[in-house]
């Protein structure tokens, strides 16, 4: 099973990133899916999930500013980030999780700088 993260990159603030994650080797409409970040010196923290059901939840940090969405039929899950900040700059991880397994990607980078 394999969960890879694409999308990360440098962005001024105000800016957008799209990220992706594509899941190989597992069944995603089964998996509850999230994104979660971690800063340096801080611990891991949500951002956002979307539940197999497409349910969706935001860190009140990142509420109307980043948007989270999945397609099946691609074993992908998108985060789109809007209106970026200094302080969301962060290695975002991808997490895929079900009642039975629980797999993170590696991570990209997202660095909001001016």
């Amino acid at each position: 099973v394999q969960l890879v993260e694409s999308g990360g990159g440098l962005v001024q603030p105000g800016g957008s990133l799209r990220l992706s994650c594509a899941g190989v080797g597992i069944i995603f409409s089964v998996f509850d899916m999230g994104w979660y970040r971690q800063a340096p010196g801080k611990q891991r923290e949500l951002v956002a999930t979307i539940s197999s059901s497409n349910r969706t939840n935001y860190a009140d940090s990142v509420k109307g500013r980043f948007t989270i969405s999945r397609d099946n039929a691609k074993n992908t899950v998108y985060l789109q980030m809007n209106s970026l900040k200094l302080e969301d700059t962060a290695v975002y991880y991808c997490n895929a999780e079900n009642w039975r397994s629980d797999y993170w990607g590696q991570g990209t980078q997202v660095t909001v700088s001016s």
